[in-house]
């Protein structure tokens, strides 16, 4: 039975309280179909007619014994009998009353458990129903919350591209710098060259018109055989320039494949030595950046993305040096994979600064030295290649970082 029960919660209840305040009758605690047999057995117990009368009147008599049955304040009805078994027919009543008694009583309990039982289910329906808005405002809302986790991871995306592009560009910049002086020196001297190669050939020429006419001593007076050797000498250095403005311009368009997203074999040390002498023009006076070790001639990778995650790491380590530093990129390759070292005696980073390295825009560098994304994205660049990277460092001793790759490529 419900606890309802025991508070007198539901004895307020207007069904409940129906039960318990209704005035029982005699035909409906022993129906009509069930005296018969009851009385017969009656009459056999007390060795006499008796009958059973519905009614708190008493009845008229008619010479016989009258006994109330008698549950509340009014009697339900009486038990007639002989009068001279009078005692019987008190004792016979005083059952029957006890067993109406218990009828009325499992009736009254059967009416306030089922209240109960109603109740209880009242209440679970309006919580199953309160549940059942409480799910779909909930599937309303994670469907709401996809969709905008959806928008939010295609804005991400998309400010991942913008920053990797804003970062390309800017290596590219920086690189442009460099490449525009190393450039004009070669275009330098072949001008210069070029200049004095004209002056030459006009003397030549003149002298040879003048020989053409007899004039046999011209030839001399031009110094030609220095002109010829000179000339000869400011070919081989033009060409040289040209050839060197060449090799910067492969490195450069190298560099320029940053944007390509398939994956390709490379020659990891090429394209080390590559990298290493496009950033030489950057290195301060006197510092030195050298290549060493073996690296995989057949590495499978994303070139590009590669290429300008080890230009951010290498570009942080140009930044941390002084005049006459040292940076060092050692490669390895054992147990399948290949390590990559870049080693600077720089600055280094302060203990505290170490586990925030990584984090997108953080950087210790002054405003305007940077946006904080070097390392940011060569860490996405490695782990997307399905490799690691760590970095180690003290202040005032120099920074490393290791670089492992898989030698079985990216995936």
């Amino acid at each position: 039975m419900s606890t309802k029960a025991h508070d007198g919660t539901l004895a307020a209840d207007p069904l409940a309280l129906e039960a318990f305040d209704h005035d029982w009758t005699l035909a409906e605690l022993l129906p009509a179909d069930e005296r018969p047999r009851l009385l017969r057995s009656l009459a056999a117990a007390l060795d006499g007619e008796i009958e059973l009368v519905d009614g708190a009147p008493p009845p008229v008599d008619h010479g016989r014994y009258a006994a109330a049955i008698q549950i509340d304040f009014e009697p339900l009805g009486w038990l007639l009998g002989p009068p001279e078994r009078g005692a019987a027919v008190d004792g016979i009543a005083e059952l029957l009353r006890k067993m109406l008694l218990d009828r009325q009583r499992y009736r009254m309990a059967s009416a306030l458990h089922m209240e109960s039982v109603q109740a209880d289910f009242a209440a679970l329906r309006a919580q199953h129903e309160a549940l059942q808005q409480s799910e779909n405002r909930y599937r309303e809302l994670a469907t709401q919350l996809e969709v905008r986790v959806a928008e939010q991871v295609s804005l991400i995306e998309v400010r991942q591209r913008q920053l990797y592009q804003a970062e390309r560009l800017a290596s590219v910049a920086q690189l442009a710098a460099g490449m525009a002086h190393e450039i004009n020196n070669p275009i330098g001297f072949v001008r210069s060259n070029l200049n004095s190669a004209r002056a030459y050939l006009r003397q030549i020429c003149a002298a040879l018109s003048s020989m053409r006419e007899g004039d046999q001593a011209a030839w001399e007076r031009i110094d030609a055989d220095f002109l010829l050797a000179d000339f000869a000498e400011l070919i081989d250095d033009s060409i040289a320039g040209a050839d060197r403005i060449a090799t910067i311009i492969r490195d450069l368009k190298g560099f320029s494949n940053v944007d390509r997203d398939e994956v390709a074999v490379i020659d990891l040390r090429a394209s080390l030595e590559e990298l290493c002498r496009l950033l030489t023009p950057r290195l301060p006076e006197l510092a030195r950046l050298h290549c060493e070790g073996q690296a995989s001639p057949r590495l499978r990778c994303r070139p590009g993305h590669l290429q300008q995650a080890l230009h951010n790491v290498l570009d942080n380590a140009i930044k941390a040096i002084g005049p006459g530093g040292r940076i060092a990129v050692r490669c390895a390759c054992a147990d399948g994979w290949q390590q990559i070292e870049v080693s600077d005696d720089g600055c280094g980073i302060a203990e505290e600064h170490l586990a925030r390295v990584f984090d997108p825009f953080y950087t210790t560098r002054a405003v305007g030295s940077g946006i904080g994304l070097g390392l940011t994205l060569a860490r996405d660049v490695i782990l997307a290649e399905g490799g690691r990277i760590t970095l180690s460092s003290r202040a005032g001793e120099g920074t490393t970082v290791d670089i492992r790759l898989p030698l079985g490529g990216a995936q």
